[in-house]
Formats: C-alpha cells, structure tokens, sequence
C-alpha cells in the first residue's frame, strides 16, 4: 500500500535532513536546542511509522569496547547521555529516567592471537578510563560457571556503562522535542538533487514540490548509496540483513547472561526474563531495501547449536521471537561515514554505521550538529569518520565489529 505524502510549509529550507529516524532526529534535537542555530529544518521521512527502519529493529546496546579511540569516546559520550538522559532535556518532568542494564559485552576468544588482540584492547580502553578487564579463560569460568571455555584462551569484559538501554524512548523524546522546538517533519521521499558543481542547490519530493536549501544532511541508513547517487556521488554503504532471536531457557540461568560475543560470530545476552541471541547470515550478501524475510534454518541449524555449546543450559530452550532487520553497511571498513563531502559543500554524512549506529547517535547527532552551526566539531574530534578517506583507500581501522 502506497503511503500517505505530506506536503512541507515552505519551499525552501535552511537545513534538509534526508531520514527521520535516529540520526534525521538526533541531529534535529540537538539543532534545536543549539542557542547558536536559528535556521529552518525539515526531516523528509518516507515512512513516519518508521516500520522498517533500522532504528526500530535495533539491540539497543551500547559498549566500550573498540579498538580505536575515536569510537571509544563517542560510546563514551553516548554512556553519560543515557546516564543523563533527563538533564539534556532540561528536566522536563514528562521525560522518563533511563539507565544502562550494565552486564557487559563478553568477547571471548579461541585462538592466541584472538586473544593478543583483545589484551591490545583493554589497554587502549584502560588507558581512556574504560572499566574492561583481560580475563582468562579460568576466571571467566569462575566468575560465570554457566559458560564452557574448554576452546577459550582469554575474554575481556566490562560491567561498567556498557550493555543494554532503551533506546526507542532515547528516539522518540529526540524527535518529539525536536517538533516541538519547529523542526517540520514530513512523510515524503527526497527523489533527485539539483546539483550545480560543488553544492546542492534544491531537493524534489515524490509528491513533486521543489524546495531550495542551504544544506542536505542524508541520513537514510541503509538507502544511503540511493541517496547519494541523487547527486552524483558514490558511497559504499548497502543493506545487509541481520537476525534475532528471543528464547525462553527451561533451565534460567543463575544470573544476567552478559552480551556475549562468541567467536562463531554467534551473539548472546539476557533480555528481561528472556534472551536474545542475533548473527549475520554465511552468505553476507547486500539485499533488497524492502526484504526483511527471514530464513528459519539459521535459528535451527547455526545459532541454538552454537548456543548450547557455549552455554549448555541452553540445550533445552524454546523460540519466542524473531525478526530481520538491516545493517547500513559500509563496504569500505565498517564505521561511519560522517560530514560534509568535500567536493560537495553542503551535503554532509550520517550513514555507514554497520551496526553502531544507535548506541553512536548521540554523541554523532551533537557534532553534526555543533558542524553545521560552526563549521566545526567542538566536542568530539569526527574528523576521522570523513567521507575522504574513501577517496584515499585510509580504511579507519577498528577490530571491534561485530
């Protein structure tokens, strides 16, 4: 069924951001509680229930562990906003306390240099005041008895801000400040750029209007390439599938199942009274921006029997839920693709995320943000994330990818 098409106020805008889900409303509301930005904005979302987005299908976990230290300080950031969550909207009696469920990410390894890897990790997360501990494969047993580690050499753990959180009232209180504060939302779809030499000049609707703008910001996640090609500009970001899994354990386990990070590739942690469990197909393959189908062989024939060696508990479980959902993956190295592109002035990036996305749009929506108000990044150094190094084969390294 074709969705309804909204028709914007105007027709021209100082600021287009291109995706209404967590980034287009990230930037939105930190844009909007900038004292030093006064412009217009407008959020082109095709689809305001926001059905298939990446967003709603989101973990919602957020972690410390990388292995770089740019992606390090916004999971930083991104813990003390969710720790403050109502002080950044100014205490707003309407606005919920939320926290992280801080069990921790267990990346376990089974190989020597697995583990050197993760020693390497820790120290760098260490040294930034990160709370991860290098665990061998003795301690992690005793400490969680639940685990078998007869093929693990080493893990790192850490139970401090990292785990899960609620990120979908962290979405829906971003956006709906932001409307408060004028940012117009429409149910449409950007369908070409006017583009003369290094700026964008107009966006077209497919309802046909023509609206004039200072600046596009595309935040479409895993439509990201579709976007760009509207202006003529190549981005290695497409749609890769992901899947979950809720169960139930006939035999609990004795304590929080912390997000574990098998080196299968295979996902596990606890989810309320449940778990969750989640892995990317064999055959990674780009799919289709509309398939969400699932394949019900990978439950059955990759992940319950990955699962039940790790934790034998698990041996007796029962299927709850499922669901696909899409990465915006980026081809290139995995991490964002943030700012401006830099033969195109006025058109900046949010998008290339491959699975970091929720837990990075904080503290990525405030510098986006703090850029187009200053021409700068004042608070977090994105520098590294730029469109350039695309250009210039510099993968921005990062082991942590999950």
């Amino acid at each position: 069924m074709a969705l309804a098409q909204q028709t914007p106020k105007a027709h021209s805008y100082d600021i287009i951001l291109i995706g209404g889900a967590m980034y287009g409303s990230s930037i939105a509301w930190w844009l909007s509680r900038d004292p030093g930005f006064d412009g217009s904005i407008l959020v082109v979302e095709r689809d305001l229930s926001f059905e298939c987005a990446s967003t709603s299908h989101t973990n919602s976990c957020i972690r410390q562990q990388f292995s770089n230290p740019t992606n390090i300080q916004v999971s930083q950031f991104g813990a003390e906003f969710i720790n403050n969550f109502q002080s950044y909207f100014d205490h707003d009696p309407r606005v919920p306390k939320i926290h992280i469920q801080s069990f921790g990410y267990m990346y376990l390894a089974n190989t020597a240099a697995g583990a050197e890897s993760l020693r390497h990790s820790q120290a760098l997360q260490a040294q930034m005041g990160a709370g991860t501990r290098h665990m061998t494969a003795s301690e992690i047993q005793a400490e969680y008895p639940f685990y078998h580690v007869g093929d693990i050499t080493a893990g790192n753990h850490n139970t401090v801000n990292e785990g899960y959180f609620d990120g979908g009232t962290i979405f829906d209180w971003c956006k709906r400040v932001a409307q408060e504060k004028g940012a117009e939302y429409v149910q449409n779809e950007v369908v070409a750029m006017d583009r003369h030499a290094d700026r964008i000049h107009s966006v077209t609707l497919a309802s046909g209007e023509r609206l004039s703008c200072g600046l596009v910001v595309n935040c479409t996640g895993p439509r990201a390439a579709q976007t760009a090609r509207m202006a003529g500009l190549d981005l290695p970001v497409e749609p890769r599938k992901r899947y979950s899994f809720v169960f139930d354990a006939e035999q609990p386990l004795a304590r929080d199942l912390p997000l574990t990070i098998d080196p299968s590739g295979v996902h596990m942690r606890s989810e309320g009274r449940y778990y969750l469990a989640g892995c990317p197909p064999d055959d990674d393959a780009p799919v289709a921006y509309d398939d969400f189908t699932q394949d019900h062989s990978i439950w059955q024939e990759k992940v319950w029997p990955i699962i039940a060696a790790r934790v034998p508990q698990f041996e007796t479980i029962k299927l709850i839920n499922s669901w696909a959902g899409h990465y915006a993956y980026n081809t290139f190295d995995q991490n964002a693709i943030i700012g401006p592109h830099h033969q195109v002035e006025n058109l900046l990036f949010a998008n290339g995320f491959s699975g970091h996305g929720l837990q990075q749009s904080m503290a990525i929506g405030r510098g986006l943000a703090e850029f187009i108000t200053y021409g700068a990044y004042r608070s977090i150094d994105l520098s590294p994330f730029a469109y350039k190094r695309i250009e210039e084969g510099k993968p921005f390294l990062e082991k942590a990818v999950i």
